[in-house]
């Protein structure tokens, strides 16, 4: 059991399991039994994950993700890297190289397209800090639109499962005392301050954008897919150190140090940007914030991200692109998008969703509220009532 310098309770580990409570009150789960992976990001949801095949000598992965009562599966790699194994996302299944062509060079004239997002929740909460593009030159654009939509909608709908937690009397003893320590649940009608993203931060996204397009351009032309990926042959430097792609959005709340010792939170949305070419000994890699909320870590500051994080952010990335591409896609020639060539697809499709993937996650939540409250009681706080 890990207790911060106030005497809170923020690890606790036994059992496979390990609960860790970030400075800001957010929980995440992790829990590793029978060959299975179960993780959770608060009480909105998380994922399952367990085998899914072998090739080539490569261990591949299902994750059954769970979010909002919707199931849908992906499927990962595992690879080794300096003593240590993280994942990479894999498609199960490519469009045909014109479509990404289409995607990848400028529309024929730029495009007006109406979100919708006008009457959400969650557009309004974040209208400080994120405004979409008037006009879509290019489809780059609007996925990166897209993917910073969905990542910032995920944010508040995670926000409002733990407030509504709260409000019921189902959040753990420190959710219910998360002002102790900074942190809190801003009602739905509150807005949050930040330094938004500028349009030369959304640009260099979507550059980034643009170059995953080009990638699966060429694994599309190549034929390549989760059953002819190369054969795993010792250590893979994770994606997420390419000297291309420096820029992340992050995908979910951590708590991270500056070098002075300084702790700080980066939570959904925030955008940073990698500054070491490698992951140190700590196995940290030092980032600078380029756009946050108010209450994250400061605009400007370098504090170390796992490279293990880090790896996940740009898996997300690659996961939301695909999505945004799918959606772009099924909506091509309507609401006054340019209407796409060929949209057809080779490979297969994605597994389907573990059905006992959002109970297996339910359950590791009950598990996790009763080690917290035996963990509190033994730290020597009063029990919760």
């Amino acid at each position: 059991m890990g207790l911060d310098k106030r005497g809170n309770v923020r690890t606790i580990q036994g059992h496979g399991m390990t609960v860790n409570r970030g400075i800001n009150g957010n929980r995440r789960v992790v829990t590793e039994r029978n060959g299975q992976r179960f993780v959770s990001n608060g009480r909105r949801g998380g994922y399952a994950e367990r085998p899914y095949r072998t090739y080539g000598g490569r261990s591949y992965y299902q994750r059954t993700y769970v979010y909002g009562g919707r199931s849908y599966a992906r499927v990962y790699g595992r690879f080794g890297y300096r003593g240590g194994n993280y994942y990479r996302y894999y498609p199960t299944y490519y469009y045909h190289p014109a479509y990404y062509g289409w995607a990848y060079n400028p529309w024929a004239s730029p495009v007006a397209y109406g979100w919708g997002w006008g009457g959400a929740p969650w557009y309004g909460y974040y209208g400080a800090y994120f405004q979409p593009y008037p006009v879509y030159p290019y489809a780059s654009l609007w996925l990166t639109d897209y993917l910073i939509g969905a990542s910032l909608q995920a944010a508040y709908e995670a926000g409002q499962a733990d407030a509504d937690a709260q409000a019921s009397g189902s959040a753990s003893v420190q959710e219910l005392g998360a002002l102790a320590y900074g942190g809190g649940y801003e009602s739905a009608s509150d807005t949050v301050s930040a330094v938004k993203l500028t349009p030369e931060l959304k640009q260099q996204i979507a550059d980034e954008v643009k170059a995953e397009i080009a990638k699966e351009k060429d694994a599309a032309a190549a034929g390549t897919s989760t059953t002819a990926a190369p054969a795993a042959t010792g250590d893979e430097k994770p994606s997420a150190l390419d000297p291309d792609f420096k820029i992340f959005v992050v995908s979910t709340n951590l708590d991270v140090s500056t070098d002075d010792g300084a702790d700080c939170t980066l939570s959904i949305g925030d955008v940073i940007e990698r500054v070491d070419a490698d992951a140190g000994s700590d196995n940290g890699v030092h980032v600078r914030v380029r756009a946050g909320k108010t209450a994250d870590c400061k605009v400007g500051s370098t504090p170390q991200v796992d490279l293990n994080d880090l790896q996940e952010m740009h898996n997300h990335f690659r996961e939301q692109v695909d999505a945004g591409l799918e959606n772009l896609a099924k909506n091509a020639g309507k609401n006054g998008l340019p209407a796409a060539p060929d949209t057809g697809t080779t490979g297969g499709q994605p597994p389907a969703p573990d059905p006992t993937a959002a109970a297996q996650l339910q359950q590791q939540q009950k598990d996790a509220d009763q080690a917290e409250a035996e963990a509190k009681q033994e730290a020597g706080a009063p029990p919760k009532n």
